[in-house]
């Protein structure tokens, strides 16, 4: 089992930054890529970015690439998400996730940490 644990987030104005972070535990050696998510209400969840545990080849979606920016501490099992130039669209529930290199999807799930961004 692995366990996710979000923190970071926060209220910030259009135009701020925040960075998030994502601590892993329990088996973390089993983790192949992390993921962050994103939820806003009566939406359905979006991918922001990913990171392999390994390697650290990064993914982002076009609505993200350029502002944020997925890193990974594999020292301290954290991997963290640095938001910058937030807009309101922005504003949603961020979680990360963990996938098994023998899954075809996410197994494990944070809590998720609530970023709003006013306008």
């Amino acid at each position: 089992q692995v366990q996710l644990v979000e923190s970071g987030g926060g209220l910030v104005q259009a135009g701020g930054s925040l960075r998030l972070s994502c601590a892993a535990s329990g088996r973390t050696s089993s983790i192949y890529v992390l993921g962050w998510f994103r939820q806003a209400p009566g939406k359905e969840r979006e991918f922001v970015a990913t990171i392999r545990w390994s390697g650290g080849i990064t993914y982002y979606p076009d609505s993200v690439k350029g502002r944020f920016t997925i890193s990974r501490d594999n020292a301290r099992n954290t991997v963290y998400l640095q938001m910058n130039d937030l807009k309101p669209e922005d504003t949603a529930v961020y979680s990360c996730a963990a996938k098994r290199i023998t899954s075809s999807v996410y197994d494990y799930w944070g809590q998720g940490t609530q970023v709003t961004v006013s306008s």
